[in-house]
C-alpha cells in the first residue's frame, strides 16, 4: 500500500507496526512516489475522520495501490479541544516540533490549567482510485506535562504523559508505544480489516 505524506517519522511508525503485527495481515508500505509533486489537499473539515477520508480519496486518484491516509493530533481539554486538527499548524506553516510544544506549553500556562487531560486521536482512511474502503480510529488518554520530556518520538511526543507508564511518548521504545498509541490502535483495526476481508 501507498501512504499519503511526507512525514518520514510517521511512516516509520507505520512500517514497524505493520513488521510487528504481519500475523495479522501482511503489508508492505511506502511513501505516495508522487506526493509532493500533486496540488496540495485542503484539510479544512472540522474533524479527523473528515480529513482521513478526503486525503485518502483525494490523493488515492493519483496512485495504483491501495492508499491510505491518516489525520492525527492532540485534543486538549483545558484548551477546548485544541490544537485538534490544527496539531500540524498549531504554531504556524513550517513550525518546528519544539516550536508547537512551545506554543502548547504556553496556552496552557495563559489559560491557568489545572487539568491537563488529553487524548491523542488517530483516524486512517484506505482508498483505492478514489473509492472508499474503510476508515479506522483510535486514541490514547494522558496529560500533557509542564515541560519536554525523552529524546524519542516526533510531534507532540515529548510532552504526552502516559499515566500508566509513568513515561511521556518520547521516553519509551516506539514497540512499547506501538501497543498504547492511537496511531498503533487504529493501524490494527485496518490490518484486522484487510485480513478478514482481503481486497488487494
Amino acid at each position: 500500500m501507498l501512504l499519503a505524506s511526507s512525514n518520514p517519522g510517521k511512516l516509520h511508525e507505520f512500517r514497524a507496526l505493520a513488521s510487528e503485527y504481519s500475523s495479522i495481515a501482511a503489508v508492505a508500505l511506502e511513501l505516495l512516489p508522487t506526493f509532493s509533486q500533486i496540488p496540495e489537499f485542503e484539510e479544512s473539515a472540522p474533524t479527523f475522520a473528515e480529513n482521513a477520508a478526503g486525503k485518502a480519496l483525494y490523493y488515492s486518484r493519483w496512485a495504483q495501490l491501495p492508499l491510505l491516509a491518516d489525520d492525527s493530533g492532540l485534543v486538549v481539554d483545558a484548551l477546548d479541544g485544541a490544537p485538534g486538527v490544527q496539531s500540524a499548524r498549531y504554531a504556524g506553516p513550517g513550525a518546528s516540533d519544539a516550536q508547537r510544544n512551545a506554543k502548547l506549553l504556553d496556552e496552557l500556562r495563559a489559560a491557568g490549567a489545572a487539568h491537563r487531560r488529553a487524548r491523542f486521536v488517530c483516524v486512517i482512511a484506505l482508498a483505492r482510485r478514489g473509492r472508499p474502503m474503510g476508515i479506522f480510529s483510535g486514541s490514547v488518554e494522558g496529560e500533557i506535562l509542564d515541560a519536554p520530556r525523552g529524546p524519542d518520538g516526533f510531534g507532540y511526543d515529548p510532552v504526552f504523559f502516559l499515566p500508566a507508564l509513568g513515561k511521556t511518548f518520547a521516553e519509551i521504545p516506539l514497540a512499547e508505544k506501538n501497543l498504547y498509541s492511537h496511531r498503533g490502535k487504529a493501524f490494527r483495526k485496518l490490518l484486522a480489516f484487510l485480513a478478514a476481508s482481503p481486497v488487494l
